[in-house]
């Protein structure tokens, strides 16, 4: 459910008479997500898609050959990140409306995708009915947010010295290794062979690792730094 919509002042929409007819260009590396999209907004009345593209230089590419009311795109995108993509979009298209969807849900792609100037947020499992009236609205010039995104947004813009605010944690070689082997599905056993490490090294070297990260297990900590790589 959309839990969020502000009007925006500072960036009007584009000046279409009524905004009869909603042009939108979706982009995302997964054919069957653009699939979905083309299929579900096609669908609905007073809505065109003009073009798909497959990664990040296509979505530049199609949005300012098109110039559509809306972008639709994923922030894990290949060639040029999704982030990248919209900073180029908006800087010679700066009146189209960006809707950002996709699974990263993490605070820092958030704040980030705002400040690249995105005027939507919404999780790939939003409903359908969702994806529709978010598309309506940024066109309109509303600030949309998911539900599991606006409260979230509403903290990050009361208390913008936060820890989102600040880079993400930088890892060292070794812990670069440790993630890697963790991910792979290691126990502290196996890492420790393969490390040279006594297994209560390794113990440690973990603990130390989800304190900087900022997380409470080592799934927690595969899931972040993976998610804030993926979404840059």
């Amino acid at each position: 459910m959309l839990d969020h919509r502000v009007k925006l002042s500072n960036r009007p929409p584009a000046p279409r008479p009524g905004l009869a007819e909603l042009t939108v260009v979706v982009a995302d590396d997964h054919p069957g997500v653009v699939g979905h999209l083309r299929g579900l907004l096609s669908g609905v009345p007073g809505i065109t898609v003009v073009a798909e593209a497959a990664n990040g230089r296509e979505a530049v590419e199609f949005a300012l050959r098109h110039n559509p009311d809306v972008l639709v795109l994923d922030l894990r995108l290949s060639e040029v990140s999704g982030i990248q993509a919209i900073r180029e979009v908006l800087r010679s298209a700066p009146n189209m409306a960006v809707l950002v969807f996709t699974a990263c849900e993490d605070d820092e792609s958030v704040l980030t995708a705002m400040r690249a100037g995105v005027r939507g947020y919404i999780l790939k499992c939003a409903s359908d009915t969702d994806i529709v009236r978010a598309v309506r609205g940024v066109a309109a010039g509303e600030a949309i947010f998911g539900q599991n995104i606006a409260a979230r947004v509403l903290d990050l813009l009361a208390n913008p010295r936060t820890a989102a605010d600040a880079p993400p944690a930088t890892l060292t070689t070794r812990e670069r290794q440790l993630l890697d082997l963790l991910a792979a599905g290691h126990g502290n056993a196996a890492i420790a062979a393969r490390l040279q490490l006594a297994p209560k090294t390794v113990s440690n070297l973990i603990s130390a690792l989800i304190a900087k990260l900022g997380v409470t297990d080592r799934k927690a900590a595969i899931r972040h730094i993976r998610t804030v790589e993926n979404c840059r």
